[in-house]
């Protein structure tokens, strides 16, 4: 394993909305902590696209990370993940070749087809043909960053000679992180050589599904190297192991009940995820993150104690598992504005340099 690298994960989760005056007031706030972020030593940012969701209310993430990429240097940016299905795949080409031009070349580009059906309801579209919609968006994505100009009649979308422009600062284009979850996706990240995260599964079921696309990935002989990892985790660090859990743990009890049932009870309603066999893990996951704080600490969901501790619970972790990224969830839940920085603080003052 090659140097770890360390990131912020910044969920816009919806409480954050509706708590402050105005919208304006949040993303200066958010700004402010991607510039921290980047001044502790975190190489870096990554928020979450979602439509009609408790989860998230960045609906508009590439306007939200210009913002960024021009209050920042060097941090690295990054959407995990763009659900496909969502955009005009040459609209999002542009928009996201626009964003690695004005941050000259610090975009990531992760993708995936969105997992929570009320979202596709209240758009019109077909739940169910998300992967298909994902593989054709995410064909013309390539083609309008990499040709002079795109023609394509698939069955979602049709173009014909569209000039594509800008293209993106970093060649061919910006790197393509999956977010995967079932086989199918981490064979597709395998054969087409992408990086690949995670941000739910426990440790276990996490370091299986990333021996499987190793494995596929090395069954391609792709000429390497072999790209990223990256890994999502809860995090806070306290003086203490015993402070840490006591600030934390009520945000972590309650984080998987903060919105569905507001979704429920409106009109068109709420449905969740498929019940495919992975999705099915997720949901018992998400109950039993509900019932047990030692359930998070013991599958490595949350990375919780005093700075020694934490940097004992990610060797561990990345020994067993292999990411190249760590990116850290300081929010996880309803977490004050000024708890979540002590925490990034102390993380990156205290436990950040015990890996360089």
């Amino acid at each position: 394993m090659g140097k770890l690298e360390f990131a912020v994960w910044d969920g816009f989760q919806a409480h954050d909305m509706t708590a402050a005056d105005t919208a304006a007031d949040v993303y200066q706030m958010h700004i402010e902590e991607a510039q921290l972020a980047e001044k502790l030593g975190y190489e870096s940012y990554y928020i979450i696209e979602h439509q009609n969701s408790y989860v998230s209310h960045l609906t508009a993430p590439n306007v939200y990370l210009t913002a960024v990429a021009r209050n920042t240097t060097d941090l690295r940016l990054g959407v995990m993940i763009y659900q496909l299905p969502f955009h005009h795949p040459i609209r999002l080409a542009q928009e996201c070749a626009m964003l690695d031009q004005l941050s000259r070349g610090r975009l990531e580009f992760g993708v995936g087809a969105g997992v929570h059906e009320h979202e596709f309801m209240r758009y019109n579209l077909d739940f169910f043909q998300r992967r298909e919609m994902f593989s054709e968006a995410f064909d013309v994505i390539i083609k309008a960053w990499t040709q002079d100009e795109v023609t394509h009649h698939g069955k979602y979308w049709q173009m014909d000679e569209v000039f594509t422009n800008p293209k993106p600062y970093q060649k061919p284009h910006p790197p393509v992180w999956i977010a995967a979850h079932s086989e199918p996706s981490f064979e597709f990240a395998a054969k087409n050589n992408y990086d690949v995260s995670q941000n739910i599964d426990t440790d276990e079921v996490v370091s299986e599904k990333f021996d499987f696309w190793r494995r596929n990935w090395k069954e391609y002989n792709h000429p390497g190297p072999m790209p990223r990892t990256f890994l999502m985790r809860a995090v806070h660090v306290a003086e203490t192991d015993e402070k840490a859990r006591e600030e934390i743990e009520p945000a972590l009890m309650t984080t998987r009940n903060l919105g569905p049932q507001y979704i429920a009870n409106t009109r068109v309603g709420f449905r969740g995820n498929d019940d495919s066999p992975a999705n099915q893990e997720l949901a018992r996951v998400f109950r039993e993150q509900s019932k047990s704080y030692d359930f998070w600490i013991e599958n490595g969901l949350a990375l919780v104690g005093s700075p020694d501790t934490v940097i004992k619970q990610i060797e561990k972790q990345r020994e067993r598992i292999g990411y190249d990224i760590l990116c850290c969830n300081h929010r996880p839940g309803v977490v004050s504005t000024e708890l979540a920085m002590k925490s990034m603080r102390m993380f990156g003052e205290e436990v950040l340099p015990a890996f360089r």
